[in-house]
C-alpha cells in the first residue's frame, strides 16, 4: 500500500519515519504548501515524490491512502477533495473541527464509496484487546468506575493557543482520555458534568469531565494543556482494578485484586512506533471493500465530534468554522 503525507509537520515526520520499517506498506509521497518544504521532507526521510501543493498529490494514481496531517482547522477542505477524487484517507485526530464538517466527510465517503478513518492510534494498538479481554475474562468483576487522565504542558505550539487553529485542550490531548473511555464501555451516557479552565484567547486550557454511564457505571476524565500529568488511567471493578500506565500509549498493564494486591503486570508487545497499527488497520480494511475500519468505525468518530462540541459549546469556547 503506498501512502500519501498531507502536511510535513512534525507528527507528519513520525509517520514517516515508521512507514520505513512497515512490512507492506510505503511512504511514496509528501505534499506542502511549498516545494521546497516537501523537497526538504521527502529527502530526510527517503520519501521517492515531493509535490508543492496537496492537490498535485491527490493526483497522483500511484497513491492508495491520503494521510492527513495538518492542524484540525485544516482537514475539512483537503479530505473533502481527496475523497471527491476517490482516494482513500486517514486523517489525524481530531478528525474534524466540529460535528458538521464530520457528518459532511462522512457522509461523501459513504455517497462515493471511498475510505476513510480516524487516526486516533490508541484505537488500534494491541493495549485495547489485551484490556478488554480481561474485562470480558472476568479478572476485576463489574466495571464500576473509569478514570483517565492526561496532561501535558504545550502551551509553547500556535495551534494548541489559536483558535482558528482548533486549539485548547480537547480536540488535542482531552480526545486520548475520552477514547480511552469509550473503548473500555460505551454504554450511553446518563449524566455528564464538567469544569473548564479557559485562555485569554477562549481556547480550554484545563478540563474535568464526568460520566455517568447507563448501568451505574462513573467516569471521570482530567486533561490539561497547561500543566504535565501522571497521565495513567484506572480501570475498577468489584473484585479488583487495571492500571494502564500511559493513557495516551500503554506499554505496561497492571492487574490488582481487593486490597491492592498486585496479581499480574503485562508489557504490550514492542512496536515500531505505535502508528503502524493504524496503516495496518486500513490496509486490511481497504482490501476487504470496507469504507472504514471495525476499530474506529464512523459512528463513533462522530459521536465523540458531537459530544465534544457539546461540551465546547458549555464552556464557551468557538472556532471561525463552528
Amino acid at each position: 500500500m503506498n501512502v500519501g503525507i498531507i502536511g510535513a509537520g512534525h507528527i507528519a515526520g513520525k509517520i514517516a519515519r515508521t512507514l520505513e520499517y512497515t512490512d507492506g506498506i510505503k511512504c511514496l509521497a509528501v505534499g506542502s504548501r511549498t516545494l521546497d518544504k516537501a523537497k526538504a521532507f521527502a529527502a530526510e526521510f527517503g520519501i521517492p515524490k515531493a509535490y508543492g501543493s496537496y492537490g498535485e498529490l491527490l493526483d497522483d494514481p500511484e497513491v492508495d491512502l491520503v494521510y492527513v496531517a495538518t492542524p484540525h482547522s485544516h482537514h475539512f477542505d483537503v479530505t473533502m477533495e481527496a475523497i471527491g477524487k476517490g482516494k482513500a484517507c486517514l486523517v489525524e485526530k481530531a478528525f474534524m473541527a466540529n460535528a458538521f464538517q464530520t457528518k459532511k466527510v462522512l457522509d461523501l465517503a459513504k455517497e462515493k464509496g471511498v475510505f476513510v478513518a480516524e487516526a486516533i492510534w490508541t484505537r488500534y494498538q494491541p493495549a485495547r484487546d489485551i484490556i478488554n479481554r480481561l474485562i470480558s475474562y472476568g479478572r476485576i468483576g463489574t466495571v464500576c468506575q473509569i478514570s483517565a487522565t492526561l496532561s501535558h504542558r504545550v502551551m509553547h505550539l500556535p495551534r494548541i493557543v489559536r483558535p482558528e487553529l482548533c486549539g485548547g485542550t480537547l480536540l488535542d490531548i482531552g480526545i486520548y482520555p475520552l477514547n480511552f473511555v469509550r473503548m473500555v464501555c460505551d454504554n450511553p451516557i446518563e449524566k455528564i458534568e464538567s469544569q473548564c479552565v479557559l485562555s485569554d484567547l477562549g481556547v480550554d486550557l484545563s478540563e474535568t469531565i464526568s460520566m455517568t454511564l447507563e448501568g451505574g457505571i462513573l467516569t471521570t476524565i482530567h486533561s490539561s494543556v497547561y500543566c504535565e500529568g501522571y497521565n495513567t488511567a484506572t480501570i475498577s471493578g468489584t473484585e479488583g482494578c487495571i492500571v494502564v500506565d500511559n493513557t495516551n500509549n500503554p506499554g505496561l498493564i497492571r492487574i490488582y485484586s481487593k486490597g491492592g494486591r498486585l496479581q499480574e503486570e503485562m508489557a504490550v508487545p514492542e512496536n515500531i512506533s505505535g502508528y503502524e497499527y493504524e496503516f495496518q488497520a486500513c490496509k486490511d480494511a481497504m482490501e476487504k471493500g470496507l469504507i472504514e475500519p471495525p476499530q474506529m468505525p464512523h459512528s463513533e468518530t462522530l459521536f465523540l465530534m458531537e459530544l465534544m462540541d457539546s461540551l465546547r459549546k458549555e464552556w464557551g469556547v468557538h472556532y471561525p468554522m463552528d
